[in-house]
């Protein structure tokens, strides 16, 4: 239990000295923001503003970030002239978000911050000060604790201990509570209005089923392609095969048997491959072992050495299995075939009511949407059932594909 109480108020002492780092920037940022706004008046302000707003936004999305709970936004791209420039940054929502949390932190952030962190290093400096008592006058106020003057180890050490037991306390519960006052403040200020995140729900939604009507689309041009030029071709010779059959019959029975086991022959191949289109559509093996075995028998079967880290997942509604199934197998096709990878760690679990796959392989890294390495598709196929791709692979690898699709609680 003190470990982990250490550990809780280590984080929030770290997460406090941020926040006070921040506000000591702000409040240098903040009076020039108000210069320059004055200085908009004489055309100067015109020109520094927009840059001065995008330093505050990095700082705000820093603090978003280190929140948790709401995706930076982007600054708008700057047109050709300042006052474009400056209106296209005024009329970004977020803006007006990220200058009163700068003018609440100013003195919110500074005082919070500094008084966490001063409390996580207060037992050490009571330590140090406790121990250093003999090098103080004797009638400096440092030597007088709990009004015990100090003039020997015994009355330092008599002092001293209840002074660093009252320390400990504090550094065990002040910091994570400042840290969670600190957070509500920014969370209030940084949060975007109800309408906002409606429209942001809506601009999602709109960009992801249109990615999904693409992707269906796309699937459906598949499929009748691979009927049309294999199951199609296979059955038309077919018939082709059993017409000749018919017409030899009467005139060379003999000559029927071969042709009838090539007609057989080419009705096994067109079963083949209906089911291979059939497959592609719904794996069997979901139905038959389920989201779990259905990925051991595809990390089994991957060519690279391939190691699997399988969680609870519980049940799992079948449009997310197919999802989070073929973005696997697509990514470990894509480790050995695109990223030439020595060894491939698939971990899949389930964290309350999200779903979440990563790939990591040890390849060439530098796999990008459009490259032929199906991300795209992939994307589409996750984002249409409102789950979330995320791939990190920069060049020299290694490459992360992360997968996290919500199944219900």
């Amino acid at each position: 239990m003190t470990r982990a109480s250490a550990a809780r108020s280590a984080r929030a002492a770290g997460y406090c000295a941020t926040v006070f780092g921040r506000g000591l920037a702000l409040v240098v940022l903040v009076p020039v923001l108000m210069y320059s706004a004055v200085l908009c008046l004489v055309g100067v302000g015109l020109l520094i503003l927009p840059h001065e707003l995008r330093l505050l936004r990095r700082l705000a999305d820093g603090e978003r970030d280190r929140l948790g709970r709401w995706a930076a936004a982007p600054t708008p791209p700057a047109g050709p002239h300042a006052r474009r420039r400056l209106m296209a940054v005024l009329s970004d929502p977020a803006t007006g978000r990220d200058l009163r949390w700068a003018a609440a932190m100013t003195v919110a952030g500074t005082v919070l911050g500094l008084i966490g962190t001063v409390l996580f290093l207060f037992p050490a400096a009571v330590l140090v000060l406790g121990g250093l008592w003999w090098l103080f006058p004797a009638d400096d106020p440092i030597r007088l604790i709990l009004n015990v003057p100090i003039d020997s180890w015994g009355s330092a050490v008599y002092a001293g201990v209840p002074q660093f037991l009252l320390s400990v306390l504090l550094a065990l519960f002040g910091p994570p509570l400042l840290a969670r006052l600190a957070a509500s403040v920014s969370r209030w200020l940084l949060a975007p209005s109800a309408a906002a995140v409606l429209a942001e729900r809506v601009s999602t939604l709109d960009r992801t089923r249109t990615g999904a009507i693409d992707a269906h689309g796309n699937e459906l041009r598949r499929i009748e392609r691979d009927l049309h030029d294999g199951t199609q071709a296979r059955l038309v010779s077919l018939a082709m095969q059993l017409g000749l059959a018919e017409r030899t019959l009467s005139a060379d029975p003999t000559a029927v048997g071969p042709l009838l086991t090539r007609a057989r022959e080419g009705a096994e191949e067109a079963m083949a491959e209906l089911r291979d289109v059939l497959r592609s559509v719904y794996p069997p093996i979901l139905a038959d072992r389920g989201l779990a075995g259905a990925v051991s028998a595809v990390v089994a079967r991957c060519p690279v050495p391939a190691t699997l880290e399988l969680g609870e997942l519980g049940d799992v509604p079948a449009q997310i299995e197919v999802a989070v199934y073929f973005a696997i197998a697509e990514a470990l096709t894509n480790a050995a075939k695109h990223a030439h990878a020595r060894s491939v760690s698939v971990t899949l679990a389930r964290a309350g009511g999200t779903l979440r796959a990563q790939i990591t392989d040890d390849g060439r890294g530098g796999a990008a949407e459009g490259g032929g390495t199906g991300l795209r598709g992939m994307r589409q196929r996750v984002e249409a059932v409102d789950g979330v791709l995320r791939v990190q692979s920069p060049p020299g690898g290694p490459t992360v594909i992360t997968v996290e699709c919500p199944c219900g609680s």
